[in-house]
């Protein structure tokens, strides 16, 4: 994956700008800075390699060399982006499974922002902001991916089980193809994104639906019920051990399924 070959491949797709690195330490950080420096809203920073790759909870994201897609996208908050900030992380989300349903693969959205297929973690998700003062300026999607079987981490070094497209597939494919896919459904979907068929979307991807699960992290105990869905904010509904429901908002927090 070259520059020249990215801007061949995406010249369908109404990029405003695009900044292509061979290796970098981490897309997000790169994006933020040049969202602050007036980066125009679809603009996209991609790299082949990243060293310093960051997810939630201050984790890190492995990324080797050719073999998995490191993207960061720059958006300028729309109305309703602004109304339904949280969305923004089930924009890209959705974006990429339409994309693998494509290919005739089952993901999965494990909230708040993993892609798992059959149960395994096959992408992540770092949605940030550049504001000014109490003002949203922009929003920087960034989203790591395992494409090529070479990008899965080796199992001592994650917490969850992961996968590769290529490993659920049987064969490989193209990275840039995939982005392409990935950035076509982003136009689709992003339109929508304060609509209830958004939403809607997001909950029939949604993992653990109707199961057990078990929500932590933040200050409160770590909260146990069964995973009805998703508020039109984005946020998680459940039904407690008591019968009440609960709402799980966005923030430093994690989700696993009980045993």
């Amino acid at each position: 994956m070259n520059e020249t070959q990215l801007r061949s491949k995406l010249s369908s797709i109404p990029l405003s700008a695009l900044r292509y690195y061979d290796t970098i330490g981490s897309t997000n950080d790169e994006a933020l800075a040049w969202a602050m420096q007036g980066a125009p809203d679809f603009s996209l920073v991609l790299s082949d390699e990243q060293t310093r790759g960051r997810g939630r909870l201050n984790r890190t994201w492995f990324t080797p060399a050719h073999s998995a897609l490191a993207m960061s996208l720059i958006l300028h908050p729309t109305e309703a982006e602004r109304v339904h900030p949280a969305r923004t992380t089930g924009l890209l989300a959705l974006s990429l499974t339409s994309a693998l349903h494509e290919l005739g693969l089952t993901p999965q959205i494990k909230w708040p922002n993993d892609v798992l297929l059959n149960g395994r973690k096959l992408a992540g998700i770092l949605v940030e902001g550049t504001w000014t003062g109490a003002e949203l300026d922009a929003l920087v999607l960034g989203m790591g991916v395992n494409v090529l079987a070479a990008s899965v981490p080796p199992a001592g070094q994650v917490l969850f089980p992961a996968t590769s497209i290529e490993s659920e597939l049987g064969h490989p494919i193209k990275r840039i193809d995939l982005l392409r896919d990935i950035l076509r459904n982003v136009m689709n979907w992003r339109p929508k994104l304060g609509t209830p068929s958004f939403l809607n979307a997001w909950e029939q991807d949604l993992a653990f639906r109707g199961q057990q699960v078990q929500v932590g992290g933040g200050k409160g105990k770590p909260v146990t019920g069964e995973l009805l869905g998703l508020n039109p904010d984005g946020s998680l509904r459940l039904r407690a051990e008591d019968d009440n429901s609960v709402t799980v908002q966005f923030g430093e927090v994690y989700l696993r399924p009980v045993a």
